[in-house]
């Protein structure tokens, strides 16, 4: 039996804009298994980035409950929240979000050297990693030495490096085409099978979202998920 990675009961946030209040996510409820992969599409402006947020401990909710991994992130502190997101939850953006001074090895080894492990544990991690995606000939290359595409796979060895039970990627092929983006959601879904880590990827576009295993549609504030007509 799978262990529940997300669970979120009634979560809703309000912004405040000037003396108006704004909810852009009402209620919504979500669950997802260790292994599943769920896709969250839905217009701009709809909340897919501030629901990702509030899974991630990057932002909190107004009302309801986050749990991931069986842990109320919100009841931690902001140093408890840092030590979770090393261990628990790897992190993909649309631009990728490299340190342009350190090599590719470098970049993917960092969250393992912040988590404690020697330089020498990092670096053979981070090399194996590289390897599963692909680019262990490419390890000792700076970013500004690789492509779009070579770049956006050094950003998810990172992520997946600490081996997290949860990977959230936001719009991790929107700075890529057409070519590269299939083959990073094509890498996303191999990874997703050899290494069975759950992924939450808000994307905007729809072809793609019907790779994963799950589409959940954000609008006007509401959750509405389905099964996928097609998996990878």
């Amino acid at each position: 039996m799978n262990d529940l990675v997300i669970s979120c009961e009634k979560i809703s946030k309000v912004y405040q804009d000037g003396q108006n209040q704004v909810e852009v996510l009402k209620g919504v409820d979500l669950a997802l298994t260790q292994g599943e992969m769920l896709a969250i599409v839905g217009s701009s402006g709809s909340g897919k980035s501030t629901l990702l947020h509030i899974l991630g401990t990057l932002d909190t909710a107004s009302a309801g409950s986050a749990k991931i991994k069986n842990q109320d992130v919100a009841k931690l502190s902001r140093s408890q929240q840092a030590a979770f997101r090393n261990k628990n939850l790897g992190f993909i953006y649309q631009f990728h979000h490299l340190l342009m001074e350190f090599s590719a090895v470098e970049n993917v080894a960092m969250p393992l050297l912040i988590k404690g492990l020697s330089a020498k544990e990092a670096n053979k991690k981070a090399l194996n990693m590289l390897d599963k995606v692909g680019l262990a000939h490419r390890s000792s290359h700076k970013p500004s030495a690789l492509s779009g595409g070579e770049r956006q796979r050094v950003a998810i060895a990172r992520a997946l490096v600490t081996e997290p039970a949860l990977v959230l990627a936001d719009e991790p092929t929107g700075n890529l085409d057409k070519q590269n983006a299939i083959k990073i959601y094509d890498l996303i879904n191999q990874l997703n099978k050899s290494l069975n880590t759950s992924f939450v990827v808000v994307t905007h576009d729809l072809e793609l979202a019907d790779k994963l295993g799950k589409i959940a549609y954000l609008d006007d504030g509401k959750l509405t998920i389905k099964e996928s007509s097609h998996v990878a």
